[in-house]
């Protein structure tokens, strides 16, 4: 591709509504464009990188026994309806209405569309297992798009679904599909943990996801250098133990005066003892206002959504934090006050387990200026119990109990078992060999398509720019001509590039019309990984090479530049 033609629109200042550096470096190097929040056009470099993850993923499905196929993005209310999931998947779902009322959905995921299709057209064991997938656009109306790609409200996606005759086919085909997405995601280079998920509203017993290892990942993940765990924060579990109070005798329940004193830092200080003696009460309610939740937690450590929503049978989404004036209104309390003891009785109470550790604990009194202490708490005032917290560096891993460590990530993949949840409910069976009727076992898998493209822009780059990896890099090889004045340096390089590509090594040239200087910050920013100077070296059959991962410039012969690349790309 020749860079005077090229359609590549760089920016030289940072996006000022770029909130991570994949989305500014992406932007700045013409390879997306925002239309709105959380909607983005692909670029000719971006799209190019984007089918090569793509390419990578099909011939990983394909060589595992997948075949693709392409559903529509349109489905109707009638299938979703069949599982329960018009109503329940929640307001990340765009609905839409045709010219005659009939209700439809821009697909966020196709579950129930695939289940429709194989329960019309398999009627035998002896067509099983089956593993279909697509590589198609998605929809999903986040309630706040951010992170570039990450959390957008269209995005590229692989799924794929496997129907099997029994539980044990099914798990065959689950473990088929884990090997093939360790294979696509080690060829994209990508640094990344299998970790045990949720399946939310997924559904089905058991799902890992692919958690491309990045600082400004949405995901938390937790894991253990001493065993083969790791789980998201979602549900891995806190394991710790909450210290034993110096007065052990139980004493009465004491209101103090605090003036002032809300924050769990300021009740440090003036009670003189250590956050995790606090019973700190947390208030929220549900999007439609109908339910009112209060969630008791120790006070050092942090309640964790996910894990509340599946105990008080909301989704995350849904779970909205009281303002000031809905802790007033709704629950009837002050804020910086607030404790289980007295609270009002349309306030649903629940809490993690720990807190009924706490010996002669504190908290609010529900009434300003004032707090309880020597509090011990009876689990008769909760509506759910359970462990609520999310897990933190140091914690005791579930296996083995050595300290676990934390990272953050994004979530580029995952596979759910989901056993017989969609063909129970769409009532999708097949005969098995006694010629009785069996709802297919299914599994489902998911890869980020559009998501990996910016896992791997986060995990390579420098303050230059992108450093893409030679399997998923828009080209290859970048040839650039220091001087299109100068007839040699042009007839080399061309020739070089007629060379390249007889080889089948995609390669771009940058025969623009610019100073040196900007060819060569183009050349950072854009991030091809193999690059050739044509210069004046050519005079003496040298021409410059380097790798954009190091930028260390070394001076070769002309006549080796070729087989040296050939070998770069032959061995990626």
């Amino acid at each position: 591709m020749k860079m005077s033609s090229l359609y590549m629109p760089t920016l030289r200042e940072v996006p000022s509504d770029a909130d991570i550096m994949s989305a500014q470096l992406l932007l700045r190097a013409g390879m997306i464009r925002k239309l709105v929040s959380g909607v983005y056009s692909f670029l000719p470099l971006g799209f190019r990188v984007m089918k090569n993850i793509e390419q990578i993923v099909r011939e990983e499905m394909d060589a595992h026994g997948a075949q693709e196929v392409l559903m529509s993005a349109i489905q109707p209310r009638e299938i979703w309806d069949a599982s329960q999931r018009w109503e329940n998947f929640g307001p990340e779902m765009f609905k839409l209405r045709d010219r005659h009322d009939r209700e439809f959905c821009l697909g966020p995921t196709h579950e129930e569309y695939f289940t429709f299709l194989i329960n019309n057209e398999l009627k035998s064991y002896k067509q099983l297992p089956l593993n279909l997938y697509q590589i198609q656009t998605k929809y999903r109306d986040e309630r706040r798009p951010r992170f570039g790609l990450v959390r957008a409200r269209e995005f590229i996606m692989k799924d794929a679904y496997t129907f099997d005759v029994d539980h044990e086919s099914m798990v065959k085909s689950y473990d088929n599909m884990a090997v093939a997405y360790n294979k696509a995601f080690d060829r994209m280079a990508m640094k990344y943990k299998v970790v045990l998920g949720d399946s939310g509203n997924m559904g089905g017993s058991i799902s890992h996801e692919y958690i491309a290892i990045t600082p400004s990942g949405e995901s938390t993940i937790a894991y253990c250098d001493a065993c083969d765990f790791a789980a998201t924060d979602e549900v891995a579990p806190a394991i710790f133990n909450i210290e034993a109070s110096k007065q052990t005798d139980s004493l009465e329940n004491e209101k103090v005066h605090t003036p002032n004193v809300k924050t769990i830092e300021e009740l440090e200080s003036f009670f003189h003892c250590d956050a995790s003696r606090f019973i700190k009460t947390l208030l929220y309610r549900s999007e439609d206002t109908k339910r009112v939740f209060a969630v008791m937690v120790p006070g050092h450590r942090t309640l964790n959504l996910v894990k509340f929503g599946k105990l008080a049978g909301i989704s995350e989404d849904e779970i909205v934090m009281l303002s000031e004036d809905e802790i007033k209104t709704l629950a009837e309390t002050v804020l910086g006050f607030v404790g289980p003891i007295g609270l009002s009785p349309n306030v649903e109470l629940y809490a993690d387990h720990r807190v009924f550790d706490i010996q002669n604990g504190i908290c609010g009194a529900n009434e300003a200026d004032y707090h309880l202490k020597s509090v011990k708490l009876d689990k008769s005032i909760c509506k759910g119990i359970d462990d609520l917290v999310s897990v933190e560096a140091g914690d005791a891993c579930p296996h083995c109990q050595k300290p676990l460590s934390i990272d953050r990530g994004t979530e580029v993949g995952n596979i759910f078992q989901l056993g017989d949840k969609y063909s129970k409910a769409m009532n999708a069976t097949f005969l098995d060999k006694d010629g009785k009727a069996k709802h297919f076992v299914m599994g489902s898998y998911g890869i980020g398509i559009s998501r990996c493209v910016s896992a791997i822009v986060e995990q390579f780059h420098d303050e230059k720019g992108i450093v893409w990896p030679l399997a998923v890099a828009p080209y290859q090889v970048l040839i650039t001509i220091v001087n299109v004045k100068n007839e040699l340096q042009v007839e080399k390089a061309f020739e070089l590039y007629v060379e390249l590509q007889k080889m089948g090594i995609t390669v771009m040239i940058d025969d623009r019309n610019e100073r040196a200087g900007v060819k060569f910050t183009d050349a950072d920013l854009i991030g091809i990984p193999l690059r050739v100077t044509v210069g004046k070296g050519i005079e003496e059959g040298i021409v410059e090479f380097s790798k954009r991962v190091d930028c260390v410039k070394e001076e070769i012969e002309y006549n080796a530049i070729i087989e040296k690349l050939g070998m770069l790309v032959k061995n990626q």
